[in-house]
């Protein structure tokens, strides 16, 4: 398979090396990110009317597993584009779609990215209180003609300090919740009054960019408003477009990538290295740890193409959501267990093993965390949640 080849013979030969670099921006490799563009990794997603592949949620989910085996932050920096595609086409007018998909298709080094959290605001973006009109995003966008005047910051953006095109969540009513007073805008790079700004160093995902947004009256054409005034993330209102179901699924094939990596470390330390006499895998406490990463991560990896299956037929479910809650579970586990493995040598010599803990640790704050568990209990509970995504 393509996928697998492209991560074997040119992202993992990169991954440690460019993850050791410091950063912020100093990590990111255009190159690597032209490649996979070339056959097809960034735009794998776009409908083929419109010159994509068209892949369906299941072959994305392969594919995302198998560049995550790889490096999970360069995986992540290719389906960050998927995701904002699906919205693109789910979501955007034909205008819209002539304006920004056709340059995103021709060009290799066209990346996108979403802005909504911001210094003050995070987790009440995605779960906001109904009778609090503080809370939420804060970046204010006022009308002027045909224009729209923006004014603030959002920080850890996706893709911050690469990306062309940007959707921006605002506020245009102050006065009343985000999910009444929040509209989203598509934001080019050289919109007049945008910037970047500082761009983050992290602890894992250090290829993958986060960066500052900063908006001192920037200019908006009201064309590029994505759906209605008001209407918050116009990712679709429950109705199981591609932008809805994308994000969850992401992040949970990511997981089973990296756990597929750990596994595959694991097996071969074991093999190959030799304690009291006899070789690691020959001892029970070992074969006990190896044979929990193998049910832990086939556990995942049959959750995650069955979300993916359901999502290709619409049919309604709170699955994804708890696909990524247990994959957060999972690859904390599997990378932990590898580390254990590996002894003194994965805590001190082996940096892709350490690399793979510090990696895990990026679900705690993307996918598992304490809100996300109160939203996917909500849908569950047949109770409406938010519409509004994570960046």
């Amino acid at each position: 398979m393509e996928a697998r080849r492209f991560s074997d013979e040119e992202i993992r030969p990169l991954s440690v090396k460019r993850d050791q670099i410091e950063g912020g921006f100093e990590p990111w490799d255009w190159d690597i990110i032209e490649k996979g563009s070339k056959l097809g990794f960034r735009t794998l997603a776009v409908p083929k009317e419109w010159g994509g592949q068209g892949a369906d949620f299941v072959s994305q989910a392969v594919v995302m597993a198998e560049l995550a085996r790889g490096d999970s932050a360069m995986s992540k920096a290719f389906s960050q584009n998927w995701k904002w595609s699906h919205l693109i086409a789910a979501a955007c007018t034909e205008d819209q779609k002539e304006r920004f998909l056709k340059p995103f298709l021709a060009d290799h080094r066209y990346v996108m990215g979403r802005g909504i959290t911001e210094p003050n605001s995070g987790s009440d973006n995605r779960l906001p209180p109904e009778d609090d009109p503080k809370a939420g995003f804060r970046l204010r966008a006022e009308r002027k003609g045909d224009e729209w005047i923006l004014n603030g910051e959002k920080c850890f953006i996706a893709n911050g300090s690469v990306g062309s095109l940007f959707f921006v969540d605002a506020r245009t009513n102050p006065d009343v919740n985000i999910k009444q007073g929040g509209t989203l805008f598509m934001v080019p790079k050289t919109t007049p009054g945008f910037r970047i700004g500082k761009v983050f160093n992290k602890r894992g995902w250090r290829f993958y960019q986060n960066a500052e947004l900063i908006f001192e009256d920037a200019r908006v054409p009201h064309a590029n408003v994505v759906g209605t005034v008001g209407g918050a993330s116009a990712t679709g209102k429950g109705d199981n477009t591609g932008g809805d179901l994308f994000g969850d699924l992401e992040l949970a094939a990511n997981a089973l990538g990296v756990c597929d990596d750990a596994v595959d470390l694991a097996m071969q330390f074991s093999r190959s290295h030799k304690r009291a006499g006899k070789y690691l895998f020959e001892h029970q406490l070992i074969q006990l740890k190896l044979a929990e990463m193998h049910a832990l991560t086939e556990a995942l990896r049959s959750y995650v193409m069955r979300v993916a299956w359901i999502h290709d037929r619409r049919e309604p479910s709170a699955n994804a959501g708890l696909v990524m809650i247990y994959s957060t579970d999972v690859i904390q586990r599997v990378t932990a267990l590898n580390m254990e493995i590996h002894g003194a040598e994965g805590c001190l010599m082996n940096a892709r093993v350490d690399k793979l803990v510090r990696d895990a640790m990026v679900w705690t704050h993307l996918a598992g965390d304490n809100v996300q568990r109160m939203r996917t209990l909500r849908k569950l509970a047949g109770k409406p949640v938010p519409v509004v995504s994570g960046d």
